[in-house]
């Protein structure tokens, strides 16, 4: 198994969706279950052995960084500061990249929430990570195992695991979830200012070099105040 220990937390988005919760916070920190969303990823990146953390931040910066002084978790936290600009998803990366040495790294979506199957979803990404053909390895998952979507998917998975986009308009068997493996290769080139990470996927995809894994447990997509009950419910069964 590729053993990985650094990973980025992206949560610096306005979290418009899930308003009026994200009135007087940012959306990491509403609370699921009791707990802080960004927390829930903290638990699953501690289980993985991760020891150092990067978390952009932009909308109330200072509020998340005071939520990561006082976090109690085994990591070294460090910010990627997006205050004077959002950069989103792609540009976040570009602008986060120095504050890590290493080749790869996770990056994930500060408002997942997901249970797992007997072997953890990022065991198993670093587990099947092939560094001579992957640039970035996406956790995807089923519309059967996605809560609260409504969406209609996002990539196409071929026989050895490579990603394809769906067609514009059309549906797709598989979601992303906002969880990735990637190597740093995948942020070469990049252009300036804030960009969506699709466009280095987009080159993936034309060199073979994006693949999926497919998630065997649930996956909770929880863009707004509505999604949190069922989310609650759903987690308390697991």
């Amino acid at each position: 198994m590729t053993r990985v220990t650094t990973a980025m937390v992206m949560a610096a988005g306005l979290g418009t969706r899930m308003r009026p919760l994200t009135n007087d916070k940012p959306k990491p920190l509403v609370k699921v279950a009791g707990k802080a969303m960004i927390d829930h990823c903290f638990d699953k990146l501690e289980a993985a052995g991760v020891e150092k953390v990067i978390v952009n931040v932009h909308y109330f910066p200072d509020m998340l960084e005071a939520h990561l002084e006082s976090a109690d978790y085994p990591f070294e936290f460090r910010i990627s500061d997006e205050r004077t600009q959002l950069m989103e998803t792609g540009g976040g990366l570009i602008q986060a990249q120095s504050l890590t040495d290493e080749h790869l790294f996770f990056c994930i979506n500060s408002d997942n929430l997901w249970s797992d199957a007997a072997s953890t979803s990022l065991e198993r990404l670093m587990d099947i990570w092939d560094d001579e053909k992957m640039d970035a390895l996406l956790l995807i998952v089923p519309h059967s195992g996605a809560r609260n979507y409504k969406g209609n998917g996002d990539f196409l998975l071929d026989e050895d695991g490579r990603i394809s986009r769906k067609a514009q308009g059309g549906e797709a068997p598989y979601i992303y979830t906002g969880i990735q493996l990637i190597s740093k290769r995948l942020l070469r080139d990049a252009p300036d200012g804030p960009f969506s990470t699709m466009k280095l996927w987009e080159r993936a995809i034309a060199e073979k070099r994006l693949f999926g894994l497919v998630h065997l447990g649930e996956w909770y997509e929880v863009g707004s105040p509505e999604a949190i009950a069922p989310t609650e419910a759903a987690l308390a069964s697991v």
